[in-house]
């Protein structure tokens, strides 16, 4: 199947959706509330048509599981050998606060597995982007491609670890603290979205934990991006982020280089 992606036209589908989240961006835009009380603006909408319309156009063997869409029921689902996985603005908390820490992600899932990932940066236009076995890379703006690579922890003389903007949480507090006493040099940063896998893929970071809730759709497209950078993704008790499962809710995850 990989085989049949070329991975330059996920990446335009991404850049496109972008550039309409861009549009609504710079102007005035409403918000709504959805059931579970999580933001919804035009652009998450705008984004999702976009994708979505070229993902069915283009790949209609594929299904897709995406946030903005209904989703499909486990007992159709969990026959799927493939599937899209999108989020079309992740970091919608971060669009509305206008800090430009917003990303589109679309992954594509091979049982369980993140195989192809893109997440797309509107404000600044930057693409990270990865595929099974072939490394993960970082595009600037209209520049070539190059590839990005994590850094380990246990090498650096400050450990810089990433942590969400919207959800500093207790238990997060508490790793940070352990860290400190691990490591003699320990800075925290803060970052919206999936750009915090992103920061550790790229060795800006070296550790992401998150111990407060994600969906499938919020890291799919980073997780392929960070492991091929050279990083590890898994929970607590070391067993692997799987996608597509019955419930689309993550368990808490640690990312470390």
């Amino acid at each position: 199947m990989l085989n049949t992606i070329n991975i330059n036209h996920i990446i335009e589908i991404a850049q496109k959706a972008g550039a309409a989240i861009l549009e609504i961006y710079e102007q005035p835009f409403e918000v709504e509330s959805k059931a579970d009380e999580s933001p919804l603006t035009t652009a998450d909408k705008a984004s999702n048509q976009i994708i979505v319309d070229a993902l069915e156009q283009f790949y209609s063997n594929i299904p897709i599981i995406s946030e903005e869409n209904k989703q499909t029921d486990y007992e159709t689902r969990q026959s799927w050998e493939y599937c899209w996985m999108v989020d079309p603005l992740d970091g919608t908390k971060e669009f509305i606060k206008k800090n430009g820490e917003f990303t589109v992600n679309i992954a594509l899932i091979h049982k369980g597995k993140s195989i192809l990932g893109v997440v797309y940066v509107p404000v600044k236009n930057i693409t990270y982007y990865a595929t099974e076995g072939q490394g993960a890379f970082k595009i600037e703006g209209d520049n070539a491609p190059v590839q990005i690579k994590a850094i380990g922890a246990d090498t650096v003389e400050t450990v810089r670890i990433c942590a969400s903007r919207s959800h500093l949480n207790d238990d997060t507090k508490t790793y940070v603290e352990s860290c400190k006493e691990k490591y003699a040099n320990v800075e925290l940063i803060s970052a919206g979205s999936s750009l915090k896998f992103c920061l550790v893929a790229e060795g800006k970071a070296h550790i992401y934990p998150r111990f407060a809730p994600t969906m499938e759709w919020d890291t799919a497209a980073a997780h392929i991006v960070t492991t091929e950078s050279g990083a590890t993704i898994s929970q607590p008790d070391g067993q692997p982020l799987v996608y597509n499962k019955e419930n689309l809710l993550n368990p808490y995850f640690l990312v470390k280089a």
